[in-house]
């Protein structure tokens, strides 16, 4: 036999890594909101806009309160590259002029999935972003960034 080949159980665990990396990133961000909340749909531009700092309230008025994903999370990656079309580079960038000039403040970073969806669960103003996969009747969608 040649040994340069790879063994046939090889193959099907090739395949199999290989489309679960496929999945992986194809993986929905859904953006959320607290049930409660009047807001029924988002475009990515808002979403990107209030992420970034440009806007402060949500369309159709109100406060809002931002939860945010650490800078490790690949949900987070995946959402601002699709959402807002930045890396977290430029998100930081963004959020240290903000921060420097007293124009706005970054969003509350919390640790995890889990802990946006509570946060947005518990604060009728909030809004955050979670893998779609993570959503459950205690938050609502309002965008799916593919």
């Amino acid at each position: 036999m040649n040994k340069r080949f790879l063994k046939p159980k090889s193959h099907v665990l090739l395949a199999s890594l290989l489309c679960g990396l496929a999945s992986l990133a194809a993986a929905q961000t859904a953006v959320i909101v607290n049930p409660k909340s009047a807001l029924s749909t988002l475009t990515s531009e808002q979403a990107a806009a209030l992420f970034l700092g440009k806007a402060s309230t949500l369309p159709g008025g109100g406060t809002v309160a931002l939860a945010d994903l650490p800078d490790s999370s690949s949900v987070r990656e995946q959402f601002y590259s699709k959402a807002a079309g930045k890396t977290s580079a430029q998100v930081k960038a963004a959020w240290s002029r903000l921060t420097f000039s007293g124009k706005a403040t970054p969003p509350k970073e919390l640790p995890s999935a889990a802990d946006v969806k509570k946060y947005v669960a518990a604060n009728p103003d909030a809004i955050g972003y979670i893998e779609k996969s993570a959503v459950d009747a205690s938050v609502k969608v309002v965008l799916v960034v593919e």
